[in-house]
């Protein structure tokens, strides 16, 4: 090519004015409302509950009018299969509302059953929304549409995205939804709404003419594969404008395929975060011509201004500017290239020609891309006041590029490049004070609603291959790798018994017994007299055992089991609670302690001279025992369960008023490595206790296939626990308010109690069904006054940090707490599991107490909001605490994930 043939590229490159939308573009208006539709659920159905009368609005709505969705009194969920708009017809979605979309494959199928699963096309399944041969229809307002992507497909046992990767993995296509596609229509317009977590790309265009994207914002997470925020394919006179995008591809991505060019377009003033990037490609061989980006911000995306397509897609793209874009963390900044795939086959060349940069700043270094195909269809274009600060790699090739007048740097060198122009020296326009942000989404729904989600990236983390990994205090922690589903207990191996109870046989007192302590206490003594360390194993025939069980902390580790697999025919069962006094324990109880082992025997005497016994002293099973297990067992606390309920006596102490009613089945103190399969724990109020003596120790418990019920913080402790596969019933036949857990997991804990493939059930009384029950509330274990708010009848109230506790009352309104009390924040998070209507589908995590009372404190959803309620408590973390800094990124204490409620 000539000089003079450059040079007159060049110029007219520099006068790409035509290089946009040609319409005459502003910010849209919402048309009049035909009609208002009630959100009827405070959350996502576990069906489309609303899809008819969604479709039945949009059918009956005369054009140029909307159908809106609006939130109810605390109810703001709309659930939905596909949806097809109307002619003219617009979708109204209020602030604070969300439209879910379906997780049932068979809602999208239009292939004979192929949506939700793999195969080699990938067409299986319908869009969410579809607008097909429509002129004047849109969606807009302040809410939301959720596609979903990262919830489990009804029926299967991964989600649209999970399944996605396995495609990638697997060569082959998934089968999965997108949420919007538009095609062959006129003048469609997304106008503020929010789009998040599509199961594939987030909005296609196809053949369309006339697109108005204005304010919206894409969220999906970085690892959702295919999650693309606006495609528009073989369309013209587009608009994306004051838009914030983020997503797990391509950020908006121009194409042009079979179906004709795409020409005309308009990216204007967006904010990109993470993604692929602002894209053309990858198939481009209906040509893409005529595409101006301007006032563009990216920062965390993979890739910045990026034209990618390869000979099995290829074709011209011409007349593209860049200009006022700034970039931060981007790992290729400049990404143009003609070998998307370097394994492509095909006669389809990419060419690119025309390309403008012009005042283009990436202010953190990366990788340069500019390949054109070959010296005969090399890239050109023209770089004007373009800057890549620092050192950044460069892959040049086949490119004729014209320079200047503003600076260009890095310099460019590379394979068959031409360089023309003359740029000056200079640093680059100023991009500091562009980037912002990523908006909140819908503020009021986050006020009205506290239910704080795992990303799938977090959810990784709480495993039980991972919660289960770690031995010893927390900062003295070492890897313990424990796989309790690998142990016998929990595969089909027959285990041989050492030692057997049965209570309907006779007993010789060595290996045969009426009653389960005392095979314990064999095993115990014998194990002692020969040095063993090898596991003890005693067998436990049906029948109800009527006796306490103490596991003493012993040097051979016990396995308790069952015969039956139906655990309710094999019961230890007592009836003991708090407020019994050691007089009354003694009197009930002593006998089976009198020939003991002393270990077993000193657990015994640590409570029969105590005034009561307290919580910890009503467990009708104490496990010190490291290594324990149990099978096919039934532990109960009979106190208040039969049809006699017993109130707190009148006359009783205000202490004795506050622990009467706890009654433990189970306690495992101090013990690591416990483990329980198909066991049943039943009681009221604290059924099973894990605790552990010394803060921050994260004794582990694992529960596989359990049952556990109880009315009141009936889970509760300060150790690691991990319940899978299990049932967990709240009663509501008691009260009319209900806490599943309490836990209160020290603060430098890496785990407390996780639930994962879990159902939260009830048992259908009237207070259950209200809907007023919670997950849980945060154990505030050991404080005797609150910082975190006054308490109005003690005059002159403080509570101030101290190395003790100190009670605040009356006649001393100044109390003290210490630094454990504080840190016992309590972890919990429930992952891949259902919840019945019993809990509060709005807030089912809960303050301890009530604000104004001394053993109050706000629930803490994170390690931010502790931080942030010691230091609006005038606690100065840092100076009083210890604390090097705030975390960051911040810890989850109590977290979601992946949940469905029932």
């Amino acid at each position: 090519m000539s000089r003079l043939a450059l040079l007159a590229m060049w110029s007219t490159i520099a006068g790409l004015v035509a290089a946009q939308d040609t319409r005459k573009v502003l910010e849209p208006t919402v048309p009049p409302v035909c009609t208002a539709l009630i959100a009827k659920a405070p959350l996502p159905a576990s069906t489309e509950t609303d899809t008819a009368r969604i479709q039945n609005a949009i059918e009956a709505c005369p054009a140029g009018r909307a159908v809106r969705l609006a939130a109810g009194i605390g109810q703001h969920a709309f659930t939905a299969g596909p949806l097809t708009l109307k002619s003219g017809v617009t979708l109204l979605i209020d602030r604070s509302v969300t439209l879910y979309a379906s997780t049932d494959p068979r809602a999208y199928d239009q292939l004979g059953g192929t949506c939700g699963k793999l195969d080699t096309s990938g067409k299986g399944c319908k869009p969410f929304i579809t607008a097909d041969r429509t002129d004047g229809s849109g969606i807009m307002g302040e809410g939301i549409i959720d596609g979903r992507g990262g919830h489990v497909i009804d029926g299967k046992s991964e989600s649209w995205w999970q399944l996605a990767r396995r495609a990638q993995r697997e060569r082959s296509r998934q089968n999965v939804p997108r949420l919007i596609e538009v095609n062959n229509s006129r003048e469609f317009t997304l106008y503020r709404v929010t789009l998040r977590n599509s199961p594939n790309f987030h909005v296609t265009l196809s053949r369309v003419d006339g697109f108005t994207a204005w304010g919206v914002r894409i969220d999906s997470p970085a690892d959702a594969r295919n999650t693309d925020g606006i495609d528009p394919i073989s369309s013209r006179n587009v608009t994306i404008a004051h838009s914030f995008i983020r997503t797990g591809d391509d950020n908006i991505a121009i194409k042009a395929g079979s179906k004709g060019p795409t020409e005309n377009i308009s990216i204007l003033h967006n904010h990109f975060y993470r993604g692929h990037g602002m894209s053309i490609g990858s198939e481009t061989f209906g040509g893409v011509r005529n595409v101006l980006v301007e006032e563009l911000t990216i920062d965390g995306a993979t890739s910045g201004l990026r034209i990618k397509s390869d000979v099995s897609r290829g074709g011209q793209v011409q007349g593209v500017r860049y200009r006022n874009v700034c970039l931060r963390n981007v790992k290729a900044p400049l990404d143009i290239d003609t070998r998307y795939d370097a394994k492509a086959r095909g006669s389809n060349i990419p060419w690119y020609r025309n390309i403008g940069f012009e005042r283009v700043h990436s202010l953190t270094p990366g990788r340069i891309t500019l390949r054109g195909f070959d010296v005969t269809r090399p890239l050109v274009a023209s770089l004007d006041d373009v800057v890549i600060d620092g050192a950044s790699t460069l892959q040049i090739a086949y490119a004729e590029l014209a320079l200047g007048p503003g600076p260009v740097s890095p310099l460019l060198v590379g394979e068959n490049l031409r360089l023309m122009g003359n740029p000056s020296s200079g640093i680059g326009v100023p991009c500091e004070s562009r980037f912002v942000p990523f908006p909140e989404i819908a503020v009021a729904l986050k006020q009205d609603i506290k239910r704080p989600q795992l990303t799938p990236a977090q959810a990784e983390t709480y495993s039980y291959a991972e919660v289960l990994k770690y031995s010893g205090a927390t900062g003295r922690d070492t890897i313990d790798a424990w796989d309790p589903l690998a142990d016998p207990l929990a595969t089909s191996v027959v285990l041989t018994p050492d030692y057997t109870v049965d209570a309907a046989s006779a007993a010789n007192g060595k290996t045969t017994f009426n009653s389960v302590q005392g095979a314990v206490s064999q095993a115990v003594s014998d194990s002692a007299a020969t040095a063993s360390r090898t596991r003890q194993f005693i067998l436990v025939k049906p029948g109800v055992y009527r006796e306490l069980l103490y596991i003493p902390a012993a040097s051979v580790p016990i396995t308790i089991y069952g015969v039956d697999t139906n655990a309710a025919n094999t019961v230890i069962r007592a009836d003991l609670h708090a407020g019994t006094t050691g007089e009354t324990y003694t009197r009930d109880f002593g006998t089976q302690f009198a020939s003991a082992h002393s270990s077993i025997a000193s657990m015994y005497a640590s409570l029969k001279d105590k005034s009561v016994v307290g919580t910890p002293g009503s467990a009708i099973a104490w496990v010190r025992n490291n290594g324990f297990q149990a099978k096919n067992i039934t532990f109960e606390n009979a106190w208040n369960r039969g049809d006699v309920v017993r109130e707190t006596p009148v006359a009783i102490t205000t202490q004795l008023v506050q622990t009467f009613n706890q009654a433990v089945a189970l306690m495992v103190e101090d013990a690591d490595k416990v483990q329980f399969e198909n066991v049943r724990f039943l009681g009221l109020q604290d059924t099973l206790f894990l605790t552990s003596s010394i803060a921050g120790n994260p004794a582990r418990s694992f529960f596989n296939r359990a049952y556990i019920e109880g009315d009141t913080d009936f889970i509760f402790g300060d150790t690691t626990a991990f319940f899978f596969q299990s049932e967990i019933r709240s009663l509501g036949a008691r009260k009319n308010i209900s806490y599943v857990t309490a836990a209160s997991t020290n603060v430098q804990s890496k785990f407390g109690f996780v639930f994962n493939g879990c159902r939260f059930t009830n048992d259908m009384t009237a207070n259950a069904l209200a809907g007023k029950f919670h997950l849980g509330r945060q154990w505030f274990r050991g404080q005797r006054c609150t910082p975190y708010n006054k308490v109005a009848e003690i005059a002159g109230y403080a509570c101030r940090v101290g190395d003790r506790d100190i009670l605040s009352t009356e006649n001393e309104p100044i109390g003290m707490i210490s630094k454990g009390v504080l840190e016992s924040v309590g972890k919990v998070i429930v992952m891949n599991s259902r919840i019945g209507a019993h809990i509060d589908p709005a807030r089912p995590w809960h303050d301890w107490n009530k604000p104004g009372a001394r053993q109050y404190r706000p629930a803490q959803y994170t390690s931010d909001d502790y931080w942030k309620n010691l230091v609006g408590a005038g606690i100065d973390p840092v100076g009083q605490l210890g604390y090097a800094a705030k975390k960051s990124p911040a810890e989850p204490f109590l977290a979601e994930f992946n949940n469905r409620d029932e």
